[in-house]
Parts: C-alpha cells; sequence; structure tokens
C-alpha cells in the first residue's frame, strides 16, 4: 500500500460550512457591497490589479483564459474547484463568477492535521473573510478516498482540477482517484463539465515513474474518469510544454515555480517553464445508459 494523501478521518461534511458562510462574510473587513460588479470578460479579470505579481507570471505557462474557455466556463454557471491551495486560479474565477454565478472551493478538509495542509486551508479563509472578491465563495471539503460533498448533488455546471491528480495517485493509487471522479461525478449536473489539467507522463514511461515524480500518464485519467461514468469530450494542447523531458532529479517540482534544486541548474530549469500538461474535457452524459 502507498502513503495515504491524507489522513484518515470521517469526514461529516455537512452543509454547515455553507451556512456558516454569511457570518464568514459580515466579518469580512471588505464589505461585499464594494465588491466590483460582475466581471464578463476573463481578459479583465486577469487584468485585475488586486492578483498578485507572482500569479500574473504564471500565466503565459497556465494559459488561464484559454483553459477555462476551453471547459466552457460562464460567468453565470456553478463552479467547484478542487484542493485550490492558495487560490491562484481562485483568484480568477472568484471575481468572475461573483455576481451571477456560484463558486465552491472544496479544500482539504478540517480534519487535515499536516501543518502544510493546515496553513493552506487557514490562509485561504482569511482570504475569504477579508477580500471582497472572495465574498460569495462557499468553502467545502475534499478528500480522495471519502465521499466528500463538494456541493450539493447534481448541482454544479462545471468541477476543475488542476495539477492535482497525481497526488491522488501517489497517495492512494487506485482508491484514491476512484474515489476522486466517483466524486466530481457525484456533484455534476448531467451534461456537466469536468476539467483536469495535470503533469504529464510520456505513455512510454514505466509506470512505476508515476509513484513520485509528480508526473502522470493521461491514460490512466482518462480509464478512471471513464471508470466513473465520464466520457472524455475533448483535449488540449493548450498548456503542452515541448520543452519538458519529465525526468528531473526532483520530479516536477524541479521545474519552475518550485525549483526544488535551488541554484543548481536554476537557469537551465528556468528556461524550460512550468510541465508539460495534458488538459482534458470530459462530460457527464446527460441521460444515463
Amino acid at each position: 500500500m502507498k502513503r495515504s494523501i491524507l489522513c484518515s478521518s470521517t469526514l461529516l461534511l455537512s452543509f454547515a460550512l455553507v451556512a456558516c458562510q454569511p457570518a464568514m462574510q459580515q466579518e469580512a473587513t471588505v464589505t461585499e457591497a464594494e465588491a466590483p460588479a460582475a466581471e464578463h470578460s476573463l481578459t479583465s479579470i486577469l487584468d485585475n490589479p488586486a492578483r498578485t505579481p507572482a500569479n500574473k507570471q504564471r500565466d503565459q505557462f497556465r494559459n488561464p483564459a484559454e483553459t477555462l474557455a476551453f471547459f466552457g466556463v460562464e460567468p453565470n454557471m456553478t463552479v467547484v474547484e478542487i484542493w485550490p491551495g492558495g487560490g491562484w486560479y481562485s483568484e480568477i474565477l472568484a471575481p468572475y463568477l461573483h455576481a451571477e454565478g456560484q463558486f465552491y472551493a472544496a479544500h482539504f478538509p478540517a480534519s487535515e492535521t499536516r501543518e502544510g495542509y493546515v496553513n493552506s486551508r487557514n490562509r485561504y479563509m482569511d482570504r475569504i473573510a477579508s477580500d471582497a472578491l472572495f465574498a460569495n465563495v462557499i468553502l467545502t471539503e475534499f478528500a480522495p478516498t471519502e465521499q466528500s460533498a463538494i456541493a450539493p448533488a447534481g448541482t454544479a455546471d462545471v468541477v476543475l482540477t488542476f495539477r492535482n491528480v497525481h497526488n491522488w495517485y501517489m497517495g492512494d493509487s487506485d482508491d484514491g482517484l476512484a474515489g476522486a471522479f466517483a466524486t466530481f461525478y457525484t456533484a455534476l449536473k448531467p451534461g456537466g463539465v469536468l476539467g483536469v489539467v495535470d503533469h504529464r507522463l510520456p505513455e512510454d514511461r514505466a509506470d512505476e515513474d508515476m509513484q513520485t515524480s509528480g508526473y502522470i500518464k493521461q491514460s490512466l485519467v482518462v480509464h478512471y474518469a471513464e471508470q466513473a461514468g465520464f466520457v472524455l469530450a475533448d483535449s488540449s494542447e493548450v498548456n503542452a510544454n515541448p520543452l519538458d523531458t519529465a525526468d528531473h532529479p526532483r520530479g516536477v517540482w524541479t521545474l519552475p515555480p518550485s525549483l526544488r534544486l535551488g541554484d543548481e541548474n536554476r537557469e537551465h530549469y528556468e528556461s524550460i517553464g512550468e510541465s508539460d500538461r495534458f488538459t482534458l474535457k470530459f462530460i457527464k452524459p446527460a441521460t444515463s445508459e
């Protein structure tokens, strides 16, 4: 058995989190009334001065406008982001969906005890409480081996996960991947979209290379998505990087933005840029077979 990516716990994930949301909003240092009017242009969101300079620098590798357009995200939709971490994509999605849509952020479970996970979740909660652009964000939880209520069943138009699937494979393998895609399927409406972006391991490489490298084979993701009931609707090379050979000393974390080797060959890894990534669009069938 591989080590577990999440501590074993019972996720009593009622929508108490949702119920608590108004209270969190009332405590915000910036009121919702001060929030901007609805934004219908992704490009204007990307230019928002509230985005941090460090995050904007990643746009050249992560192609957020093109990626979200490929997944068909519109400002009046209900969208779930899985494990938003520090909020790189949330910083775009929250204002985009603020006025007309609904944004669920399915973060690490409150029961998580590891320091990095706890700190990440707490920082995200602070952002919800203090940033008007995040005022309508509903915080939920996700654990790959649990039946997580990331949103009310059958309500989401789109579920998005960016650079996360490899974690579930490294931690829980079959159980983690099967559980994750089943959770996404439950949350989506019939006809809803699951968008997946992750670090791509070439198909001719050994499966063992997925266990520690941070890279994962596209075919494996397709397999588990289809096993859960999804249909692969399309794929895009918008986040591809042909300079990435996916065979670095510290795995994907050798490359920016992590640069785990520090100054060792730093110029070389910076010249490669962020990882080569597949971008997959799945559909939950509109009718069951």
